[in-house]
């Protein structure tokens, strides 16, 4: 990866450490903390009936998916976000549906399921702060994807992690957008 400048270097080391810390739980850590969110579904500041993007985890990423069935039994719509381009593209996700190929190793609708405006990301990341600043995979998909969204109406953007995940500071740039919340298998915990 090119990196561009001493504050995209930081960014890049504080991703490989982080990363380096996640790979290092156990399978069985990850798939008892992943679980775990879903008793926090509660605490996130949803609106009533939101549309909700989660994502498809790959690697070694929290899973989501727990926590989306529990948001969903509540009465959200839930989405997965596809890569195109300009930015990602959000599909209606039903139960049951088949899921292809949405880029990056991730799974998402195909392209006859509608495609929808998210309200609340679920962001999937590499590394946090305490300030609510996020370090993502380098590629920009999230950032783009928030900027076109936000131009019409406010987004709650927030990051699903492990607490290992967490770092002194991330050394964001002018482009990041700080998240509205984190959570992990410790609790929900609410930014700005």
């Amino acid at each position: 990866m090119k990196v561009s400048s001493p504050r995209a270097a930081e960014k890049d080391l504080l991703r490989k450490e982080a990363l380096a810390r996640r790979a290092a739980l156990g399978g069985i850590t990850r798939i008892e903390k992943s679980l775990s969110l879903a008793g926090h579904a509660d605490d996130l500041p949803l609106p009533d009936a939101a549309v909700v993007a989660g994502f498809w985890p790959i690697r070694d990423e929290v899973d989501p998916r727990p926590l989306m069935d529990s948001l969903r039994q509540k009465g959200h719509r839930l989405c997965l976000p596809v890569v195109a381009e300009p930015h990602l593209v959000f599909r209606t996700l039903e139960r049951g549906a088949e899921l292809v190929d949405a880029g990056f190793g991730t799974m998402g609708p195909g392209p006859d399921a509608a495609a929808v405006r998210p309200q609340v990301l679920l962001m999937p990341l590499a590394g946090f702060d305490a300030a609510g600043n996020r370090i993502g995979y380098g590629k920009g998909h999230y950032d783009t994807a928030i900027a076109a969204l936000e131009k019409t109406e406010p987004l709650l953007c927030i990051g699903l992690a492990f607490a290992v995940q967490e770092v002194d500071r991330v050394p964001a740039e002018e482009h990041d957008k700080p998240l509205t919340g984190i959570l992990t298998e410790q609790g929900y915990r609410a930014f700005g």
